[in-house]
């Protein structure tokens, strides 16, 4: 997604213009859209138009139609995002108050105002705008004197760094010019993998290569690692996962993407915060349900203790139609967070957030037992 313009209030009023890029986009377009905001772009409409000699025929006109959102219908399928509402600006060829529908597109740009911008929602933005926080795993796609560093998202590759050296040919009883070469390539990989790979988002890195190139840098990477006391590559030593690849060139990470070993290690990777987060609730409601809640109340009222740990709570309960229960689970996102807990938004179209919704939707992991809680039921009607 990109940001285009933001233009917010003190009060947090205002209208923000973005351009989806991706399909994912047209998703995170649809969590920001709430029924009452206003939604300007640009769209096609059927306009009826009368000849000269009076006949009547009609022309389709794109046009730049200003709504007041009232149905939001987003098919997962597709990827595709309608919005219909009243006309609410004037226009040469669409009455005041008139009804119409925008399909949003990839690529093409729209203006959505609210009269309440909430950190929910502006998190979701900031969060859409940057690629490298949902790029959750890496590759160095290398050969002898060529190396490309991307970061890998749900929908996208991102070259981060291109690293060329010239690497002479061995030559019959030298190759020390050729040693020399190639241990100065190695080492601007190794730079370029500290400087663009952020270990705490990233939790599995591709090393693909043609031949032994692969084996013979990550065993260059570690041994240098240790002389110096790199801590960084070496307490993240395990995420590094050696692959084949025919060539050090982008298009190649594709092959050693499909490749099954990585295929299974990168299904742990989706989502796997959300996935762990919950595995943990489960066990925690098994062997110390006094310390894992589910419902709003309950949670509502552990937050009051402070006693949350983890909120997880589900996308869903932010698209609400009653603005006050909008408000309430944002307020309970910020007072967690203000209290250094942690909060997992979960996507419910992930497995996860399926399961999370088959509990409200909201539940929390706790820091300590909040007695007045432990004797009421966790089930609950919210």
């Amino acid at each position: 997604m990109k940001l285009v313009r933001k233009d917010l209030e003190k009060d947090n009023a205002g209208q923000v213009t973005l351009i989806p890029e991706e399909p994912e986009d047209m998703w995170h377009t649809y969590n920001l859209l709430q029924v009452g905001d206003s939604l300007r772009a640009s769209t096609i409409r059927k306009v009826q138009t009368e000849s000269s000699t009076g006949s009547v025929g009609s022309n389709r006109i794109r046009t730049t139609l200003t709504l007041c959102v009232e149905t939001i219908d987003f098919d997962s399928q597709a990827c595709q995002l309608r919005v219909k509402g009243t006309n609410i600006q004037e226009n040469e060829y669409v009455k005041m108050g008139a009804y119409h529908t925008i399909e949003l597109e990839p690529n093409r740009q729209f203006t959505l105002a609210k009269k309440q911008w909430d950190s929910v929602v502006l998190e979701r933005i900031e969060q859409a705008c940057d690629p490298a926080w949902s790029a959750d795993v890496a590759a160095v796609v290398m050969q002898e004197g060529l190396a490309h560093v991307c970061l890998v998202t749900p929908s996208m590759t991102l070259t981060r760094a291109k690293v060329e050296v010239n690497i002479p040919r061995k030559r019959k009883g030298n190759c020390s010019q050729h040693d020399r070469a190639l241990e100065r390539f190695y080492e601007q990989v190794v730079q370029a993998i500290q400087r663009h790979i952020n270990f705490e988002v990233v939790k599995c890195v591709l090393v693909a290569s043609p031949g032994f190139v692969r084996e013979q840098f990550c065993d260059y990477m570690f041994q240098q690692a240790v002389k110096t006391d790199n801590k960084l590559l070496l307490e993240n030593r395990s995420k590094f996962l050696q692959v084949h690849s025919s060539s050090g060139h982008k298009y190649a990470l594709k092959e050693a993407l499909c490749d099954p070993a990585v295929t299974s290690r990168l299904s742990d990777t989706k989502a796997a915060g959300e996935v762990k987060a919950l595995d943990d609730f489960y066990k925690m409601l098994q062997h110390e349900p006094d310390r894992a809640f589910y419902g709003l109340k309950h949670v509502e009222k552990a937050n009051e203790a402070m006693a949350i740990d983890t909120l997880l709570i589900s996308d869903e309960l932010f698209r609400h139609q009653d603005v006050a229960t909008r408000a309430r689970y944002v307020k309970l996102v910020d007072s967690v967070r203000e209290n250094m807990g942690t909060v997992r938004i979960f996507s419910s179209l992930h497995v996860s957030g399926e399961q999370l919704g088959q509990l409200t939707g909201v539940a929390a992991i706790l820091r300590f037992p909040v007695a007045e809680l432990s004797d009421e039921s966790s089930s609950e009607e919210d």
